[in-house]
């Protein structure tokens, strides 16, 4: 009798974690399931044009290239030395370091930009130096210090090059002691 008992046990045994596999197993096919419905039967986003033909706009010629694709991809020029000076304070005298890298479009002003580089840093470090410590404390002054610098940049390189190289002029690192 005894032996009957432990023989229906076993048989029980089995048959429960054989139901236990088998739901495991449809709930990890259900969960994929949906995890490919949300990541991938979501809906398409329309494109520009299609939302412009949407609204009743025209669509934009095919032909016509983005105004920058004719000027270049956008590359980054890095200063190979941080800009370092002195500025004056209402309380005292600040010492300041820049990291600069400056923006281009194309290869052609990428090359012109470093083939300038000397010139690019003594025009950064002249207006650099006529700012003031008490400005460069607000993100109002560095913006004001960037855009300076953008068109000094800019000019000199006009001068010299013939073109306004730079793009951009960005401050990757701003430390001020």
């Amino acid at each position: 009798m005894a032996e009957e008992e432990l023989q229906i046990e076993e048989a029980g045994g089995k048959k429960s974690k054989l139901m236990l596999i088998i739901i495991i197993a449809v709930v990890l096919i259900g969960g994929g399931a949906g995890a490919y419905f949300f990541l991938f039967a979501g809906e398409e986003e329309p494109s520009a044009a299609e939302q412009l033909a949407a609204e009743g706009g025209a669509a934009p010629a095919a032909s016509a290239a983005p105004a920058n694709a004719s000027v270049g991809t956008a590359l980054y020029v890095a200063m190979p030395r941080p800009i370092v000076f002195n500025v004056p304070g209402s309380g005292r005298d600040r010492l300041v370091q820049i990291k600069v890298q400056l923006m281009v479009r194309g290869s052609d002003n990428e090359e012109a930009a470093k083939t300038h580089i000397p010139l690019i840093e003594g025009t950064l470090l002249q207006v650099f130096s006529s700012s003031n410590a008490d400005d460069l404390v607000t993100e109002a002054g560095k913006i004001e210090l960037r855009e300076n610098a953008l068109e000094s940049v800019q000019s000199a390189l006009k001068d010299i090059a013939g073109s306004e190289v730079v793009e951009r002029v960005l401050f990757t690192d701003f430390v001020m002691q």
